[in-house]
């Protein structure tokens, strides 16, 4: 599938264009301004982007009035539809969130239910509600919000109603923005059922539809097994900096051997997870990590390990952003995209796994492991690729068997010799490409 090869690029559009944070009910195009960033996508080497929520909502995009209508914050169906257009034209998929757990106190059928009560036609598309009793907002009722957040309304995703509803949109914006897969939003929560039901309606109405869900913690494969083709890899999200900053990089390979290592016990062997050192809801990763010559060591992980890269907007140059200091400090607007030495390494990290069967398709071995460094195999049945990685300050010599003389690390194109042990520099990163 064309996701496995990809590059993807998160893009939180309310943040990202600089809307209120409010619906104002001003309509205004600020989505166009992703037509600006289209040629800093394809220089990163970008094979899709996935856009947090777009459609009509009460506030942040998680909280959704309406799921056929494009937020007015962000303009008209019509102006991203252009995007989309746009974004296909210059070979980038697009990935949509699906937030089908919920809805916001401002969707319709909910606003029918408050307004017609037990009379209302839509009173069982919500998960539980309860007309004997009360809610913060004095409704004369109560409902189930999604983990006590009562601004997010629970669906109800066994209800047919809702399903054909759900479907009928996600039809709509295949025909209208021809999107390529969805971003299923705390897809720990979806019912497995409603999960199966989506990915064969999905399969029936577009080719290679590509379907990622989020989740936190647990077992990956529950939801994989329903039907998605890929997870968020947050057990090795927390392992990327963890081990950085505690300088203990067993941390990280140990959870890599643990979900796709040689044993027969693995997780997650030959699945692929969607992997990423930040995202719109944790702090930047030029923030939590305590030395900053580790961020493009932790890329270099990121991009050499079992998995889908994804690199959230800003963070390619390094952009910083607390979580304590609240959301929008994570999502903030930037005039327009930067370009340094950590987006230098980026676009090459990109080129080389969009490049390479094994970095897509490799199984996953450790080869040499310390505190501060490891290399690690990613071979498949035409490639092996060594990822070498050093967060030390201090040069390393390694000494195995690497089972040839020569290799090309696909980051620089500079040749490799492993002949009398190879140097690892100081804060370093290489993908040796071995010569047979």
């Amino acid at each position: 599938m064309w996701a496995e090869e990809s590059v993807f690029y998160q893009i939180y559009p309310i943040g990202f264009c600089g809307a209120p944070l409010q619906n104002d009910g001003v309509p205004v195009p600020r989505i166009r301004k992703v037509l600006d960033w289209i040629p800093h996508l394809q220089k990163l080497g970008v094979g899709a982007v996935y856009f947090s929520p777009v459609f009509e909502s009460d506030a942040h995009g998680y909280d959704t009035r309406d799921y056929r209508k494009i937020d007015t914050r962000l303009g008209t169906n019509e102006d991203f539809a252009q995007v989309c257009k746009a974004l296909h034209e210059a070979g980038i998929r697009v990935v949509l969130d699906g937030v089908f757990n919920h809805v916001g106190r401002g969707f319709w059928a909910f606003q029918d239910v408050l307004q017609n009560r037990e009379a209302s036609p839509y009173k069982d598309w919500f998960a539980r509600i309860d007309f004997g009793g009360n809610d913060a907002w004095n409704d004369g009722l109560w409902y189930e919000g999604w983990e006590g957040h009562y601004e997010l309304v629970k669906l109800a995703l066994w209800n047919d109603g809702v399903v054909n509803h759900l479907f009928d949109c996600i039809r709509q914006w295949v025909e209208e923005f021809d999107i390529d897969g969805l971003r299923l939003d705390v897809a720990y929560c979806l019912d497995e059922n409603f999960v199966r039901r989506l990915r064969q309606f999905t399969d029936s109405l577009k080719e290679d539809f590509f379907l990622v869900g989020e989740m936190l913690h647990g077992d990956y494969n529950r939801m994989m097994n329903a039907g998605l083709h890929s997870v968020t890899n947050y057990e090795c999200y927390k392992g990327l900096y963890s081990s950085m900053n505690s300088y203990n990089l067993f941390e990280i390979v140990h959870s890599l051997l643990r979900q796709f290592g040689p044993e027969n016990w693995t997780l997650y062997k030959g699945k692929h997870l969607l992997s990423f050192a930040d995202n719109h809801d944790v702090s930047r990763v030029a923030t939590i990590l305590n030395n900053k010559r580790h961020i493009p060591l932790i890329y270099g992980l990121v991009f050499g390990m079992p998995g889908i890269p994804c690199v959230y907007y800003g963070s390619e140059w390094g952009a910083e952003g607390r979580k304590e200091d609240g959301d929008p400090a994570l999502r903030l607007s930037y005039p327009e995209p930067q370009w340094n030495e950590l987006t230098d390494l980026i676009a090459a990290m990109a080129r080389a796994k969009r490049e390479s069967e094994a970095l897509n398709y490799g199984d996953f071995s450790s080869i040499v492991l310390t505190n501060r460094q490891c290399i690690f195999q990613r071979r498949s049945e035409g490639e092996r690729v060594l990822v070498a990685v050093n967060i030390d300050e201090n040069p390393y010599t390694a000494h195995f068997d690497a089972g040839c003389g020569m290799a090309t690390d696909l980051i620089t194109g500079k040749p490799h010799d492993f002949g009398g042990g190879s140097e690892l520099p100081p804060y370093s990163v290489a993908f040796w490409k071995m010569e047979r």
